[in-house]
């Protein structure tokens, strides 16, 4: 049965995808995760908000030794992408020679990710990687190596599992679309 649209301030959102398929991908994604650096320890790190469900569920199927970090940065502005990155909460953890996998909630632009890993290798990290719920290749702005993504998606704006807008609608289980 096809769940009823939600009203998120004034915007209307559809069902796009169904927690039980995002849920799929993020084992698929673990699993690969877990074969490529098992081993190496390797620490996540959440870039908050809106990766906090992806990360939690990621790390409950990990099958390896891994840690979790989280750091904040904000580039959007109600729908759209500011092109600017601005760090709120900073990493504490000392990242020199590990392998850290960046946990994104979405790569649209990619401003997010472009700004990001230059400041990471200055930090020393052996090798940095990038798992993303959602990737929207035609939005890219940025040449980036994405290994690691769950979805590629067209260019709707989306909302839920931990996609917001303004703030709202992070507490969705299923992701939704614009209308």
């Amino acid at each position: 049965m096809q769940k009823p649209p939600v009203t998120i301030q004034d915007k209307q959102f559809s069902i796009y995808i169904p927690e039980r398929k995002i849920l799929h991908s993020v084992e698929i994604v673990a699993a690969r995760l877990s074969h490529d650096y098992k081993g190496k320890q390797p620490l996540f790190l959440s870039v908050l908000n809106g990766s906090f469900m992806f990360a939690s569920d990621l790390m409950k199927e990990m099958s390896i030794e891994c840690e979790i970090a989280f750091m904040r940065l904000s580039s959007y502005a109600d729908m759209e992408s500011t092109g600017q990155v601005k760090e709120i909460m900073g990493l504490k953890e000392d990242i020199r020679g590990r392998h850290v996998v960046v946990v994104e909630d979405i790569v649209d632009t990619g401003h997010t990710i472009a700004g990001l890993i230059p400041q990471l290798q200055e930090k020393g990290a052996a090798s940095i990687e990038v798992a993303t719920l959602l990737i929207k290749p035609e939005s890219l702005q940025h040449e980036l190596n994405i290994k690691y993504p769950a979805m590629s998606i067209a260019n709707d704006f989306v909302v839920g599992y931990g996609l917001d807008y303004n703030g709202l609608g992070r507490n969705l289980r299923d992701i939704y679309k614009v209308m």
